[in-house]
């Protein structure tokens, strides 16, 4: 089995073909979106393929150490993940070929309109082997 990040953007991916913005929905196809995403995560549970999902607040900050006795750095001058990503599921698969299966039905979540998103998920391993280094 191996562990895969599926990740889904507000910004920065190529747009989805229903590329309507979910402020501009109406509650009941939100309500249909978040029944999706939940059907489709129970039936991963039911065959052991879930791992973990989660969507994210808009709110966030990059925060860095400071130094020693000082306070840490907050924000700075380079692009934010609070505007980049929604969130993301995990899933644990045999292969390579079932986590595109399982991305790609999971893009088709539906939308405006009740018709599938068709969004670009980023579908990105888990590294498997600390590296190393040569010496």
């Amino acid at each position: 089995m191996a562990k895969y990040l599926l990740l889904k953007h507000y910004r920065g991916a190529p747009n989805p073909v229903n590329d309507v913005p979910m402020d501009q929905w109406t509650p009941e196809e939100i309500s249909a979106h978040v029944k999706f995403m939940q059907d489709f995560a129970e039936r991963l549970q039911e065959t052991g393929e879930f791992v973990d999902a989660q969507a994210l607040a808009p709110e966030g900050t990059f925060v860095q150490y400071g130094g020693e006795g000082r306070p840490p750095i907050t924000d700075g001058p380079f692009a934010e993940t609070k505007d980049l990503i929604a969130g993301w599921m995990v899933i644990d698969v045999d292969s390579y070929e079932r986590a595109l299966e399982l991305a790609g039905e999971l893009s088709a979540a539906p939308g405006k309109d009740g018709k599938p998103i068709h969004e670009w998920l980023e579908l990105r391993p888990f590294l498997t082997t600390p590296p190393t280094i040569a010496e």
